[in-house]
């Protein structure tokens, strides 16, 4: 089976884009208590994509997330993330990514893969995308739009801490799903 061909449409996006951080989330869920789902997103962050849509493994992406912009709704929950429980934000204060393949697997669907790095562990994950569009903002700004997720194991990064249930199970999944929506302005 051979690649997908590049739509017409990915061709002329050929660029170097910038994430949005306000229009762009960086997100994850865990299982909490085994009962329920907690989500949470990190508000602070820079990305940069060189997109080549002509030959779509030629991109590139670079991400930077302050762990000290952890956001789950929850002060208290949020201090003991960013600890050294979970992501040691004092000495780890970044969690990053650097792309080593981007390949097109459909008309409109990518595999970005790279190294994750959280808590100084770097891991290579593997997250599926899908093209959402592209549009031109008010402010003539060329943005482009993709969506994906990835399932990880935290402890494979060194995120270990939990705490027993009286009921059976424990206090925090260790599967995480990371989700991304992303929004990226064309540079000029």
């Amino acid at each position: 089976m051979s690649a997908p061909t590049p739509t017409a449409e990915l061709a002329q996006l050929t660029g170097t884009y910038v994430l949005d951080p306000s229009h762009t989330r960086i997100g994850f869920v865990a299982r909490h208590a085994m009962v329920t789902k907690v989500r949470g997103a990190f508000n602070e962050f820079d990305g940069r994509v060189i997109f080549d849509g002509a030959d779509p493994a030629a991109t590139t992406v670079t991400v930077a997330i302050k762990a000290a912009s952890i956001d789950t709704r929850n002060a208290q929950r949020d201090e003991h993330l960013r600890g050294n429980d979970f992501l040691a934000m004092e000495q780890y204060p970044e969690i990053t990514f650097v792309s080593t393949e981007f390949r097109q697997t459909g008309a409109d669907t990518f595999d970005l893969t790279g190294d994750l790095t959280v808590r100084g562990v770097t891991r290579p994950v593997t997250v599926p995308f899908t093209y959402e569009g592209v549009a031109t903002d008010p402010f003539g700004n060329l943005r482009m739009g993709f969506e994906g997720a990835v399932t990880i194991n935290r402890k494979d990064y060194g995120v270990t801490w939990n705490a027993a249930l009286e009921t059976g199970g424990v206090l925090v999944s260790d599967k995480v799903v990371l989700e991304f929506e992303i929004s990226a302005i064309k540079q000029s």
